[in-house]
């Protein structure tokens, strides 16, 4: 059957719709604004990061854990400082920083960087007691700081009086928690540093019977062991620590300095080349994990040309402080202890300038004589810096009557360094260490020197007077 072609039985007729036409209409404008906007900048396409991204509480928190726990403390530090800083509220940031801050002293070479981070540690706890005035775990982390802002070197006359607050608190958070791990922790260490040993040791006791292991707990025990001369039970207590936090660099260097110490205590050569080789061992670890995390710290080099300066090999000695140096050539105290590993191998013209950088500070050109012995060369990359002065304390009167000694020494009728070494022996008297008696022994004998010297007495080199015996290095915690 045929069908007229202009039925309308299976099509329509096209036909012009206005909605329609008007609503493509509106979507291609809508399109030609949005891809001008994109052009302008006004419109961001979906997906693209924000020009100022944000971050969580949370966020810092867990970074400042997962660097602490990877031995990064100076990268736990800033995350903590970040994370007060969006939460100021948070009581356990605070308390946090301020535990670390005070850990990160311990790594420290100079009385001015020890006291800083210490009283950055002790701001930190104030502002987490003063949020949370009755937390057993705040109290028990502010007795630590201020147990360690009482070391005498940093507090002088405040020692004492921040000791008893210590105190004080750590009888407090056990008060408030008879629970708390590092309340009777933190409280034995206090009586040690009284040297209670006997209340020290029974509250050690009572923390072990809790069941609970912690860094702290074999930390403070290593400390009341070594306090005791016991070197070798110390360094096995280290070693536990070192198990519960693996990649804390002070407790490294704490093994190293006992092993070191049996090693000169010992009477058996071969048995001394052997813990020396421990102690090597011990602050080549904690220098691998700065190196691991980029962290130019030089204590552990210094740790480790103290070593080799006991063994009698300057050369390694001398050759890891100026490696100390590149990391911090504006410290004061690694000139110091360059100008004692020259004092030692007898390289008594180059102790001397190394120990006017430690001592009274020395200008750019000084410091490139101190370090290299000459004047520095820019083709080699070398610069001088100006170097500050350390005051006289503890810890630097060394590096002042060794000056004095390689000034002696050097003396001779023509070319007098003595009217120089008596004005430090003056400073040194002034500062309330003529009456200890290595010390005015010392200056005692350099001054005989000197009398000899202006009487124009024999012109042959004299011997330097010997510097004491190493000790143990400065403990992370403050020793009475």
């Amino acid at each position: 059957m045929n069908l007229p072609s202009r039925r309308r039985l299976y099509y329509r007729q096209p036909q012009t719709n206005l909605y329609r036409l008007f609503l493509w209409a509106a979507l291609i404008l809508a399109g030609l604004w949005l891809v001008y906007g994109i052009n302008r900048g006004s419109v961001q396409p979906m997906g693209a990061a924000t020009p100022t991204p944000t971050r969580t509480m949370n966020s810092y928190l867990s970074e400042a854990d997962t660097r602490f726990l990877a031995g990064d403390i100076p990268g736990a530090i800033n995350a903590y400082k970040r994370a007060t800083a969006l939460e100021p509220q948070n009581v356990s940031a605070w308390a946090n920083l301020a535990r670390i801050q005070t850990y990160y002293s311990a790594l420290q070479n100079t009385d001015e960087e020890q006291r800083r981070y210490l009283t950055d540690a002790l701001y930190a706890i104030n502002q987490a007691k003063a949020l949370a005035p009755d937390d057993s775990l705040v109290i028990a982390i502010r007795a630590l700081v201020l147990d360690w802002n009482s070391n005498p070197t940093i507090a002088a006359e405040r020692s004492p009086d921040l000791l008893a607050e210590a105190e004080q608190e750590a009888v407090r958070a056990v008060q408030l928690d008879n629970t708390n791990i590092l309340g009777l922790v933190v409280y034995a260490e206090i009586l040690i540093d009284q040297l209670k040993l006997t209340q020290a040791g029974q509250y050690l006791q009572q923390a072990f019977e809790r069941g609970e292991e912690t860094m702290d707990l074999h930390r403070v025990n290593a400390y009341y062991l070594e306090s005791q001369g016991q070197y070798s039970a110390a360094i096995e207590e280290y070693d536990r620590a070192i198990t519960l936090a693996p990649n804390l660099t002070f407790l490294y260097l704490r093994a190293g300095a006992n092993y070191r110490q049996l090693a000169f205590i010992s009477p058996v050569e071969a048995q001394q080349e052997q813990l020396y080789e421990k102690s090597l061992e011990y602050f080549a670890k904690a220098a691998g994990i700065n190196e691991q995390l980029g962290i130019k710290n030089p204590t552990p080099y210094l740790s480790i040309a103290k070593t080799y300066s006991q063994t009698g090999d300057y050369l390694a000695a001398s050759l890891n402080v100026q490696k100390a140096l590149e990391y911090e050539p504006s410290n004061p105290d690694v000139y110091g202890q360059l100008g004692i590993v020259y004092q030692k191998s007898r390289n008594y013209e180059g102790a001397i300038p190394a120990f006017k950088c430690a001592t009274y500070g020395c200008d750019a050109e000084e410091s490139c004589i101190a370090r290299y012995g000459r004047a520095c060369d820019p083709d080699f990359g070398e610069s001088g810096i100006a170097i500050s002065g350390q005051a006289i304390s503890n810890n630097t009167v060394i590096y002042y009557f060794s000056y004095v000694s390689m000034l002696a020494a050097l003396s001779r009728p023509q070319q007098n360094y003595c009217p120089l070494a008596r004005e430090v022996m003056a400073d040194i008297r002034s500062a309330g260490f003529g009456g200890d008696s290595l010390v005015s022994q010392i200056l005692a004998e350099n001054e005989n020197i000197c009398q000899i010297v202006d009487a124009g007495g024999p012109l042959a080199l004299r011997t330097a007077t010997a510097t004491p015996p190493p000790d143990l290095e400065t403990a992370p915690t403050p020793s009475a």
